[in-house]
């Protein structure tokens, strides 16, 4: 099977719409267990999280060669842990330090076991593909950083989508062959899911975020350069450790062109555009 960007975008922009459309006249559509409150205190549909999920898988099975059983593996586990996080999530904890704290203090939050279940996941998929352990080891924190990174941007409608396009076309301009395609899942899933979710008619969740973050990461893991690899598992660490102590949102909202994309397409930035009434 030759590797096939167009292909593989094409097939998981394709599903995640259709998924969401059907996901739309399913029972799941009308119970509160898949909806959720956004930043503006808006209820908003989970069933995103799901329809992105299904159309990232399908574009991996049908557009990226070679291992496609450990990258499925991921992207699966991913969007399981994350799902099982916004069906059952508590909110008591936040970031890395809140949850260890938790845990120091006997509780055991419901994002560390998703954290410890994505790490393990991640590992199981890279260590199919890698004999060395070193290797293993950056590999399984590409997915399961980028997993985690990706949801750390989902907190306002179309950012973390915007985010998983802009990394993919990176990644597939400067990679060939499966990675190259891997990079062009995430790029397609997540432009399917910008018109759902700008206008806040649905949320990826975690299960969302964390599905188009593992496709990333396996793009990742796919390129030929190891220093490449380790280079880009660094910069996820260094992020992440940056989130605990500054505002991604504070951030980007104090830079006039990172507001601006940011605040392109959302529903809530029209309105507040709008001219009022005669």
């Amino acid at each position: 099977m030759i590797a096939s960007p167009r292909r593989a975008e094409a097939v998981a922009a394709l599903v995640t719409g259709a998924a969401w459309r059907w996901l739309q006249s399913s029972p799941a559509a009308g119970s509160p267990s898949w909806t959720r409150r956004n930043y503006r205190d808006r209820e908003v549909s989970l069933l995103l999280g799901p329809a992105v999920a299904a159309g990232v898988i399908s574009g991996t099975v049908i557009g990226v060669p070679g291992p496609r059983r450990g990258a499925v593996l991921a992207v699966a586990g991913a969007a399981l842990v994350g799902g099982y996080d916004d069906r059952y999530g508590d909110t008591h904890a936040r970031g890395l330090g809140g949850h260890l704290q938790a845990l120091a203090e006997g509780r055991v939050t419901t994002g560390l076991v998703k954290l410890a279940a994505l790490t393990a996941t991640a590992t199981v998929s890279s260590r199919q593909r890698r004999r060395s352990w070193f290797d293993t080891a950056v590999d399984t924190v590409l997915i399961a950083g980028s997993a985690n990174l990706v949801n750390l941007f989902d907190l306002r409608p179309g950012r973390a989508a915007k985010a998983t396009a802009v990394a993919a076309t990176v990644l597939r301009r400067t990679s060939r062959g499966p990675a190259s395609a891997a990079a062009a899942v995430a790029a397609g899933a997540s432009i399917a899911a910008l018109p759902i979710d700008l206008p806040e008619h649905a949320m990826l969740g975690d299960c969302g975020a964390a599905a188009l973050g593992a496709s990333l990461g396996i793009s990742a893991t796919l390129r030929r350069s190891r220093l490449g690899r380790a280079a880009i598992a660094a910069a996820i660490v260094g992020l992440t450790l940056a989130s605990e102590r500054v505002s991604f949102s504070a951030v980007i909202e104090g830079h006039p062109l990172l507001d601006a994309i940011d605040r392109a397409g959302r529903a809530d930035v029209a309105r507040r555009s709008a001219p009022p009434a005669a």
